[in-house]
């Protein structure tokens, strides 16, 4: 079995668990073990894989991590584990942090059985960083992230090439989340770097909110396009054609306009109910488009909580926008209208940022 077939694997292990381990341990025994061997560490061998590890910190005495995953007799990497069905953003990994710095372990994992986070000291010698350099999902991959996955195994196992690919990851994910957050909705200062190549007179603020939508509109053009192009290389002729998110479709009578289906408006009324939570419901509202529907604080289109994409014919998806300044949109799939309520303290915070 080759190391995609066994991510693979694990995947499908993941899927089983989300519905099946109730308990960490129950976490660890159907995924955690399985992805350790995985990476080519021996569960059953004490010279490779040590549970329970022991580490003394300051005047804290015997507190115990997980996993040390161990190579050539020394800790490499610490595993720190949490039950499938706590989110890790919300999960305590203080251990972690505090066993980092006695042991000279370089690598610590956090996982749930889905996802896989990895932290090194990239910001700070022998201090492990606060976000993870590398974040592995394993119910939703890809096979460029399988190769970053693969640098993790025992065999051939280098330190140095990991933390320089992390190092480089790091400024990677840091720029792509910048670039989604100009993409979703360009600030000033990125309208006013194109406007003067572009716009002919003084930058004023009602220059700005003039070039703004165009400069959006433009961002959105380059996607679909570099998207088109990669499609067509692919696929040849028979590539699929990407339209423009407010192209009406190819069949729709000319003049016509987007309906409002039912399943839209009760997914706006469950938005409604999370935001008003923390806001007057009044000042959630919804735009309906042919593509999809938008959700916003105050009907402001600098302010997205969520789009709703129902118009495919076998799914439904949600992009739910991250918090101010971020405002970056991660789109999920969901399998039934209650699902959004999963994403409840996103809204919630998206919300409040723009309060």
């Amino acid at each position: 079995m080759d190391f995609k077939q066994r991510v693979d694997d694990l995947g499908a292990r993941s899927r089983h668990a989300s519905q099946h381990a109730l308990t960490e341990e129950a976490t660890k025994t159907s995924v955690i073990l399985p992805l350790i061997k995985a990476l080519g560490f021996d569960p059953f061998n004490l010279e490779e894989v040590v549970p329970e590890f022991i580490a003394d910190v300051g005047i804290k005495k015997g507190e115990k991590i997980d996993f040390a995953l161990k190579i050539a007799g020394k800790p490499a990497i610490l595993v720190e584990a949490k039950p499938i069905s706590m989110a890790l953003g919300s999960a305590q990994y203080s251990q972690l942090f505090r066993y980092f710095s006695t042991v000279e372990a370089r690598l610590a994992i956090l996982t749930n059985g889905r996802e896989v986070w990895f932290f090194s000291d990239i910001d700070e010698t022998n201090k492990m960083d606060k976000k993870p350099f590398f974040v592995f999902d394993l119910q939703n991959y890809d096979d460029r992230q399988v190769a970053e996955l693969a640098r993790f195994q025992k065999e051939g196992f280098d330190i140095e090439a990991i933390l320089e690919a992390a190092s480089n990851l790091k400024y990677v994910k840091a720029a792509s989340a910048e670039i989604s957050r100009q993409l979703a909705n360009p600030d000033d200062d990125f309208v006013r770097f194109f406007g003067k190549h572009i716009y002919e007179g003084s930058l004023t603020k009602g220059a700005i909110e003039l070039l703004r939508p165009a400069i959006q509109a433009a961002l959105d053009d380059i996607v679909r396009n570099r998207i088109q192009e990669r499609l067509n290389i692919t696929f040849g002729k028979d590539a699929p054609q990407i339209d423009s998110p407010d192209k009406k479709p190819a069949d729709a009578p000319v003049g016509s306009e987007p309906v409002t289906t039912d399943d839209e408006m009760q997914a706006f009324m469950i938005v409604r109910a999370i935001a008003s939570r923390v806001a007057n419901v009044n000042r959630i509202t919804m735009r309906d488009a042919l593509s999809y529907c938008s959700i916003f604080v105050d009907d402001n289109n600098r302010k997205p909580i969520c789009r709703l994409y129902f118009n495919a014919k076998s799914s439904k998806s949600v992009g739910i926008f991250a918090p101010q300044p971020d405002k970056s949109e991660t789109k999920v799939q969901i399998e039934d209208l209650s699902d959004i309520y999963k994403f409840a303290e996103q809204i919630e915070a998206t919300v409040k940022s723009y309060l």
